[in-house]
């Protein structure tokens, strides 16, 4: 194994590790957690030592380079689970549902309908969550906060969507745990239980909170250049 295998191995144990603290700190179990390991712009040979060590959980975030990469992967390692946790275009619906198991960055009315079409079309079910800006920044993708309810409703009533949870990614300089405990109350008060937030520099916040999924990248992978 060369050295650069056994120091991703090693980051991987450590972010494992560090989540099941978080978890045991507030009585959770380690095990309601999910790590879904963000290999967005790193190749096969970076993902490789991560497959090696048991990982089967990784994020994208674009719908084209996935197609390059996973499809090889997956012949190789079976039982991979792909997250979409990017912004998603409608025309390029068809083959994220093709490729991915859950998508977190549903944030509009179009979007899901052409998800749900391409569900039915391809009958696949992915586990679907709906992207917040709980930060309300104009440049930033999610529903706005107060919109969240009809959407949510519209893709259950109308398009008979199964949406599993929330998700966020709040302002970079703004305390992020303000923004982990309003997506869980969020939730909670929609009867949502999956909470898709944390990355690499608060994962740890994010499951103190109630995360059910942490998206890191950079902590298992390293710097991206």
């Amino acid at each position: 194994m060369s050295e650069n295998s056994q120091a991703t191995r090693a980051r991987l144990a450590e972010v494992l590790s560090r989540i099941g603290a978080a978890a045991r700190a507030t009585s959770r179990d380690p095990a309601s957690v999910r790590l879904v390991a963000v290999s967005k712009t790193f190749g096969p040979e970076a993902v490789a030592p991560v497959l090696d060590a048991g990982h089967r959980i990784f994020g994208e975030n674009r719908v084209q380079e996935a197609r390059a990469k996973w499809p090889a992967l997956r012949d190789r390692c079976p039982g991979i689970e792909l997250h979409l946790i990017g912004a998603l275009q409608s025309n390029k619906a068809r083959d994220a549902v093709e490729l991915f198991d859950a998508i977190h960055s549903i944030d509009r009315v179009r979007i899901a309908e052409a998800i749900a079409q391409e569900m039915a079309r391809q009958g696949r079910r992915l586990q679907l969550f709906i992207q917040v800006n709980t930060g309300e920044e104009p440049q930033k993708a999610g529903v706005a906060p107060g919109e969240v309810g009809t959407l949510l409703r519209t893709c259950r009533e109308d398009l008979g969507l199964d949406i599993a949870g929330l998700m966020c990614i709040p302002p970079h300089d703004e305390e992020p745990g303000v923004h982990f405990a309003f997506l869980a109350k969020l939730a909670g008060g929609l009867g949502l239980e999956g909470l898709s937030m944390g990355m690499s520099a608060d994962f740890e916040k994010a499951v103190a909170f109630g995360a059910t999924h942490v998206r890191v990248g950079s902590e298992i992978f390293g710097s991206r250049t």
